[in-house]
């Protein structure tokens, strides 16, 4: 067979290093400065401005700096804009470096089109910086792992589509017969992430000339497809991608094989098509129909197994070779990210048992577990592979093995000052919330006394934080330290036999999965049916059987102004710390009772689009919020938490009582909302929104100054200083929150609840 001369690219893998590098130190600072605002609050007011004279300040004594960055600084954007930035800038870029690396080596082949892997290159961090500035504009779906609107979303769709013929092209024209596991796990997470997010980001744009769109999915539907999406992202975006880096890094460090092939067989079948199953574990005990609850526990359980599985695989890879462990800092990151995964993997399924999931659910044990596997798993993986290709990409040694393990050690302490404080939170959180009174009271009634009890752990994890962020600083530093003195190498001249043609069919003695792996055709259409048959068995009932979403006669669509209260919530990431779920237990029950004792029912959320039940409660559960406490209260609430709710750490929202609500689209809302979705409004609320509008906030406005005069007296004030330039209350954004916050949980005040069993 004739030898055939070309060459690797290396520009495309150092273009994506660069980047991994870049957005994962922005990550972790957005990371560290989310984490500050837990504790101190009042940063924002620090930096910009503030009315309150007892809290110091850059610029004291004027608020009117914090209002005009209209909430850009907000707590629940930037947690959006920091989760989103590790997990699709640092992680995303990580692995495309390492895949456009490892796929040329492994099947003998130049990346199928120097075009498309630049498209992808520049695609990918177009899609970073407009994700970054929507987020910081309040433009957002508030679906977790999924902010992003519309047009986001198609942006992605297109790049996710050209690495993928990218990707399946070099296979295509691969110089080696079989393919190596690392591509299995390629191939699944193209696929998975394909069908994924297709699915979960289905939505109605309000108009193609603008940002705004409501999901495909109300309430209970919307809820199971976001989590078996927002689960299987951290499965398929943040695991098997990075496994498949795992099974291609870790052997070449060490200079040995990996452990067993049969494993790896087990492992990855068991785990693609097991995973997918477990997303309704993050809605247990919620409106969601039991049966999935069940699956998604019983799935969860049993992932332990290949988990494992793959976890023994690579850290007995490390056989007869753990004495280069001592010495080299690529492996030492690679044996905690491994042994980080493990740990991950199985306190996953631990929180997915009913009776710790009542105890760690909405708690900061969650936060903690995310961050092992975020911190620990995804971030060692892609610091050992960093330091791996550098010396290899600029031919030189790594400029300061000390550095690098200062690195370690500095990241690995990280980790420990991270998780372990969020551990001990969440227990205390979750054990507070559930304690009685021999009386049948709760002992902490008052859900800011689990606030205060946990700021010093809040401290902690800031300080992990720090020194996990330090040690990414030296790592930048040791990386421009060896590219300066060594020598890139752009074109890597490699040769290698073309493949032969051969029979598709087995050939004698021939192993089933030996013959597969040289099928790229047929393990991916295995792996997409692997994928798709938990996500059809769990979803296709809920979205198509009705009787799964029992109807509440009660329960009627939002009012224009509170539909309008309710996308303002959305745009401040207001569900980042409540949720919207009061599970049916005695302690929450009693805790949010509101006026009708009742946990949350399926059927109150029909209209709900998207469903906005949560994740974590950093302040209390508020989906019986309406009428505990009057317009008023709201309003000095906002304006500052801490007047209403001393130790509260809720940041400031200024901007709404300044800002003038836009109505231009309201009327829009509630036509695609009819038409496209079958919301009962009728003809005459649509056709006099305005006045409808005007009557339920002039109903608030004045309910916020019979509570308290000197408010009026405040806006008077303003008014005779503006003249024709000031904004009448019932105009502004406040008014429109209120309305929402006012409305919530109210709908089953009623004696008697319909539902669709007992009609």
């Amino acid at each position: 067979m004739e030898t055939q001369k070309f060459s690797y690219d290396n520009g495309i893998v150092r273009a994506f290093l660069y980047a991994t590098i870049v957005w994962g130190v922005l990550g972790f600072t957005f990371g560290v400065t989310v984490a500050s605002m837990l504790f101190y609050p009042e940063l924002p007011e620090y930096l910009f401005g503030t009315d309150d004279p007892t809290i110091a300040s850059l610029r004291s004594g004027d608020i009117q700096g914090l209002v005009s960055t209209n909430g850009a600084f907000g707590f629940g954007r930037w947690r959006m804009l920091h989760t989103s930035t590790v997990i699709f800038a640092f992680v995303g870029n990580g692995f495309f470096a390492g895949a456009y690396y490892s796929l040329q080596r492994l099947l003998k082949a130049r990346m199928f089109s120097d075009v498309l892997s630049w498209i992808n290159f520049w695609g990918w961090q177009l899609i970073i910086v407009t994700v970054a500035i929507t987020f910081l504009m309040g433009i957002n779906t508030s679906k977790e792992y999924a902010e992003h609107e519309w047009p986001i979303d198609i942006m992605i769709a297109i790049i996710w589509i050209v690495m993928g013929i990218n990707m399946f092209g070099t296979i295509a024209k691969r110089r080696v017969r079989h393919l190596y596991v690392a591509i299995w796990f390629y191939i699944a997470t193209w696929v998975g992430i394909t069908m994924l997010h297709v699915f979960n980001n289905l939505e109605v744009p309000l108009s193609f000339a603008g940002w705004k769109s409501y999901s495909a999915y109300a309430g209970v539907k919307d809820a199971l497809v976001q989590w078996w999406y927002g689960h299987n992202a951290v499965a398929f975006f943040l695991t098997t991608p990075v496994l498949g880096l795992m099974y291609y890094f870790m052997p070449k460090a060490a200079d040995r094989p990996v452990f067993s092939y049969k494993l790896s067989i087990i492992h990855f079948w068991s785990l693609i098509f097991i995973y997918i199953w477990a997303g309704p574990h993050h809605l247990l005990y919620t409106a969601i129909p039991g049966w999935a609850q069940a699956l998604g526990t019983t799935f969860s359980i049993a992932l332990i197994a290949p988990s494992w599985g793959g976890m023994l695989n690579g850290l007995l890879t490390l056989r007869g070779a753990w004495d280069k462990v001592r010495e080299n800092p690529v492996l030492k990151f690679f044996v905690v990210a491994v042994t980080c995964y493990g740990m991950a993997t199985f306190e996953g399924p631990l929180l997915a048992t009913k009776t710790l999931n009542k105890i760690g659910h909405f708690t900061d044990w969650v936060i903690g577990h995310v961050h092992v596997g975020a911190l620990g798993w995804n971030g060692f993986m892609a610091f050992g592979m960093i330091y791996y290709l550098l010396p290899i990409m600029w031919r030189t040694k790594l400029w300061s093995v000390k550095l690098a393990n200062w690195h370690f050690w500095l990241g690995t302490l990280g980790i420990i000052f991270y998780a372990v404080p969020m551990y001990i939170s969440g227990f205390t959180q979750g054990l507070m919330w559930k304690q009685f009174n021999p009386d049948g009271t709760l002992v902490y009634k008052n859900f800011l006394d689990t606030v205060t009890a946990i700021i010093p752990y809040y401290q902690m994890r800031f300080f992990g934080g720090l020194l996990y962020l330090t040690g990414s600083i030296l790592m930048v530093i040791n990386v421009i330290a060896t590219v300066r003195q060594g020598s890139f190498e752009k074109e890597v001249p490699v040769e290698a036999p073309a493949l032969a043609k051969i029979s598709d069919a087995r050939k004698e003695g021939e192993g089933k999965h030996l013959w597969l792996e040289r099928m790229p055709l047929y393990l991916t259409l295995l792996s997409f049916v692997a994928l798709a048959i938990g996500g059809m068995v769990e979803i296709i009932p809920t979205l198509t059987v009705k009787d799964n979403v029992p109807t509440i006669a009660s329960v009627k669509p939002y009012t224009p102004l509170e539909l309008e209260g309710r996308d303002l919530y959305i745009r401040e990431g207001c569900n980042a710390c409540h949720t919207q779920m009061i599970r049916p237990f005695r302690d929450e029950v009693v805790r949010y009772n509101g006026k009708n004792g009742q946990y949350s029912k399926a059927g109150e959320f029909i209209y709900d689009r998207p469903f906005l039940w949560g994740s974590r409660r950093t302040g209390p559960d508020l989906h019986r919020e309406g009428g505990k406490n009057p317009d008023t209260w709201h309003f000095k609430h906002m304006l500052n938490p801490r007047v209403t709710s001393p130790g509260s750490i809720m940041p400031r929202y200024p901007w709404l009582i300044y800002n003038e609500l836009d109505r231009t689209k309201t009327k829009d809302k509630l036509v695609l909302l009819k038409n496209v979705f079958g919301h009962p409004y009728t003809d005459e609320e649509i056709n006099n929104v305005d006045k409808l509008v005007d009557e339920q906030a002039a109903k608030i406005v004045e309910g916020i100054y019979s509570g308290d005069a000197e408010i009026k007296k405040a806006f008077d004030a303003q008014k005779a200083q503006q003249g024709a330039a000031f904004v009448p209350v019932e105009k502004r954004e406040i008014v429109a929150l209120i309305a929402y916050l006012q409305r919530l949980g109210t709908d089953i005040k009623t004696t008697e609840v319909k539902t669709a069993s007992n009609n």
